[in-house]
């Protein structure tokens, strides 16, 4: 059994009071989320450490990549997108913090593109349905398969960290952010559940609990004002 935390977008505020609440009714499950730390909301660096103090597992969404490669690789397509999400509060947020900052980045390097646990699986966007005509019959048989395509379209807007496509039914619930729905939205065909409830659009930011594939319970926190509205 584990927690899964929607797009965070660094609305500090909103993620500790939704991680108390789910610690609150259990405590020591293992906590993950579906990346985009950052952008969009005021504290982007303080959710990166509330992470990192609290043993919170991430799979980096497409703002983290952009923020890392703005750094690592400015040339990228990555890098020039961040000039157009929401770079700025980021930005802020790392003001006198340059030691934290690359810690943070080299963290996004190093995280994987997704978990495939006994419970779910769990990935920013989520895997495609395109994929569907590129697979073997028996490609439920084991999920290894996948990775080789998830890794040669991590640029495609088709891909892990970006697609709006519907997903693949994979045999197993998979757990997704990056598509901004107002309430969390299980898709049945493809056995997916998303989890962006637009945190940082003043809706809420929202968790749930899964086991063998079967959510138990959802959480959800209001977002907290000062997260999104400068002071």
């Amino acid at each position: 059994m584990i927690a899964i935390i929607g797009d965070i977008h660094g609305c500090y505020f909103t993620l500790v009071e939704l991680y108390k609440k789910i610690i609150r009714r259990y405590p020591n499950i293992p906590v993950y989320t579906v990346g985009d730390l950052v952008d969009r909301g005021n504290r982007s660096s303080d959710v990166f450490e509330f992470i990192i103090t609290n043993n919170i597992l991430f799979t980096p969404g497409n703002h983290d990549y952009m923020f890392f490669h703005f750094f690592k690789d400015p040339q990228s397509v990555f890098a020039r997108s961040w000039f157009f999400n929401g770079n700025e509060s980021t930005l802020e947020s790392y003001a006198n913090k340059e030691t934290e900052m690359f810690q943070h980045i080299e963290l996004i390097k190093l995280a994987p593109l997704y978990f495939n646990l006994p419970d779910c699986f769990i990935s920013h966007a989520g895997i495609s349905n395109y994929y569907a005509k590129l697979l073997p019959p028996n490609y439920l048989d084991g999920l290894e398969i996948l990775d080789t395509l998830i890794r040669n379209d991590l640029r495609s807007d088709r891909g892990i960290l970006w697609t709006r496509d519907s997903l693949l039914n994979i045999g197993k619930l998979q757990v997704v952010g990056h598509t901004t729905k107002h309430e969390i939205t299980l898709a049945e065909d493809s056995n997916a559940v998303y989890l962006d409830t637009g945190v940082f659009l003043g809706n809420k930011l929202s968790a749930i609990i899964v086991h063998e594939s079967n959510i138990i319970e959802t959480f959800d926190e209001k977002t907290h004002l000062e997260d999104i509205i400068k002071s």
